[in-house]
């Protein structure tokens, strides 16, 4: 079962929400909360494998709830899927950064919301990298962003993974990368992995993320 933790600050909604996760037979709620320090508090005690997150709620928002999470190495294995109203770039790029491993609009269909709680249980992101990657590129390329390459954070990696890591911003497979590099695809993956590793990722959609923000690719450039 995947146990599933539902944080909405509308009680209707997080009722909803949590009756459809409870009809599908390989998903369960093991709670339901309207703040984001209840979230913190709720995975720090719970065994959870995925929050399903609202952005506006009242105290600590979703953005930084769903930061804190993943920037806790006990709750590693935690997933954060954001559910909001708010379907524009700037929420979107927030919650990649913040380490979410999904976005979905409240007015997506039930299938679709069971389903994307089960790919981002599976460690995969809900957005595809070239998805990504052409909402990093609108949002950085906008004139009123103006913050500094964080390029240090590239240190510790290697040449080869650096050069994997600009090909997965493109949006490219391990099977397209390993062509596009004439490498193995098990080396590509495992070059990836250890890129995530590096840089603390949990997904190919977060690496995406970093590729833009240190600067290593830039919005415009494949």
């Amino acid at each position: 079962m995947i146990r599933v933790v539902v944080a909405d600050d509308q009680p209707l909604l997080r009722a909803g929400f949590a009756t459809l996760i409870g009809s599908a037979p390989d998903l369960c709620v093991v709670g339901e909360v309207g703040h984001g320090d209840d979230v913190l508090a709720l995975v720090r005690a719970t065994p959870v494998d995925v929050v399903l997150m609202d952005i506006r709620m009242p105290g600590m928002d979703g953005l930084e709830t769903t930061r804190r999470i993943t920037a806790d190495p006990r709750l590693a294995a935690v997933r954060v899927l954001v559910l909001t109203t708010f379907e524009i770039d700037e929420y979107v790029f927030a919650a990649l950064r913040g380490g979410a491993s999904g976005f979905l609009g409240k007015s997506a269909d039930p299938a679709d919301l069971l389903d994307a709680v089960r790919i981002v249980h599976r460690g995969e992101a809900l957005l595809t990298p070239a998805a990504t990657r052409s909402l990093i590129a609108r949002y950085l390329a906008r004139p009123e962003r103006a913050d500094p390459p964080d390029t240090a954070r590239l240190a510790a990696l290697t040449d080869r993974e650096r050069e994997i890591l600009a090909v997965v911003a493109t949006g490219l497979t391990n099977d397209e990368i390993a062509d596009r590099l004439t490498l193995s695809p098990h080396t590509v993956k495992t070059h990836v992995n250890r890129t995530m590793a590096k840089l603390g990722a949990h997904d190919r959609a977060q690496l995406v993320v970093i590729a833009y923000e240190t600067g290593l690719v830039r919005p415009g450039r494949a």
